[in-house]
């Protein structure tokens, strides 16, 4: 969901409007102190203590110049929100509801996990209250699962536009990849609560040639090796999973266990600013592409039009 939020900023920015970006809640700390959070700098994510979790969310923004907003206090987080940009992103997270009447709701629907747009009571209440329902991921679905989810789109909310889209994958250095063994580290919450078995990382391994994903279970410590065991459906790969300080420092440890060529890092998070890697290290990026129209430039042309107006 996070590209199509950047994506929705990036073309409000071109538009002329001032944009602050409010992601859901993701209190790990002192809540007193995080009633109110403001990011516009990378140091500003350090001097506030985040985890690994929060910095996957807030890194890949603030990169593109939006400021960011969380907390605790959500009514004092919208009025101040509300001082510095003429339009308000609401960049959710897993599994939850706006907190905010939006003027327009956009929903990703995503084949992979075809089945939890239903499954999930917030997923199901996201579905039925979108205007503009985003079917992504179509490079790499099933034809089946696409299929099952325009189905379900059709019978519950047709009144929604439907945007076609896929995730374009992006290595920054491609060429180590060639015959080597690669550990791949996903983005976190997507393996765990998110149900997942593979990411990015992993699409891109395949796509430039790794001979070997080693697998990291044989090497996790701490709660890492937990992690393992409670979510047994992860494949070959490692969740960046980092809620605190001891956290980051098992997974820092359990990489340096691990017996491998290249660390493909396919988390948001620049791993090098929280913990030391010795390995080599390629970053996997991926950005929302839209395919034909409707594309999100159209559906926001009304929100533009209100925003100028009210401006």
């Amino acid at each position: 969901k996070s590209p199509v939020a950047r994506k929705v900023a990036g073309l409000l920015k071109a538009a002329g409007l001032r944009v602050a970006v409010v992601r859901h809640p993701m209190p790990y700390g002192d809540l007193a102190k995080q009633a109110v959070q403001r990011f516009a700098t990378l140091d500003d994510m350090a001097a506030a203590n985040c985890t690994i979790e929060e910095r996957e969310e807030y890194e890949p923004h603030i990169r593109r110049g939006n400021l960011v907003y969380a907390g605790v206090d959500y009514d004092a987080i919208l009025r101040q929100a509300e001082g510095e940009a003429d339009v308000i992103v609401w960049d959710g997270g897993n599994n939850d509801l706006p907190f905010f009447r939006s003027d327009l709701e956009i929903v990703l629907v995503d084949p992979h996990r075809a089945g939890h747009e239903e499954a999930y009571f917030p997923g199901e209440v996201n579905l039925l209250r979108a205007d503009v329902l985003v079917l992504t991921k179509l490079d790499s679905a099933s034809k089946e699962h696409v299929d099952a989810v325009r189905a379900r789109i059709a019978a519950a909310n047709s009144s929604a536009k439907v945007i076609d889209s896929v995730m374009s994958i992006r290595v920054d250095l491609p060429e180590p990849i060639r015959g080597a063994r690669i550990l791949v580290v996903e983005d976190g919450p997507t393996l765990t609560h998110g149900g997942m078995s593979f990411g990015a990382g992993v699409l891109a391994a395949r796509k430039f040639g790794a001979a070997e994903l080693v697998d990291p279970r044989p090497f996790a410590v701490g709660s890492i090796k937990q992690a393992f065991s409670m979510y047994p459906h992860i494949g070959p790969l490692l969740p960046a999973m980092g809620y605190g300080p001891q956290q980051i420092h098992e997974l820092e440890e359990t990489i340096k266990r691990i017996p491998c060529d290249l660390v493909l890092v396919a988390t948001p998070v620049d791993l090098s600013r929280v913990m030391a890697i010795r390995t080599p290290i390629s970053r996997v990026t991926y950005e929302f592409e839209e395919v034909g129209k409707p594309d999100l430039a159209e559906v926001l042309e009304d929100v533009l039009v209100k925003a100028k107006r009210h401006g």
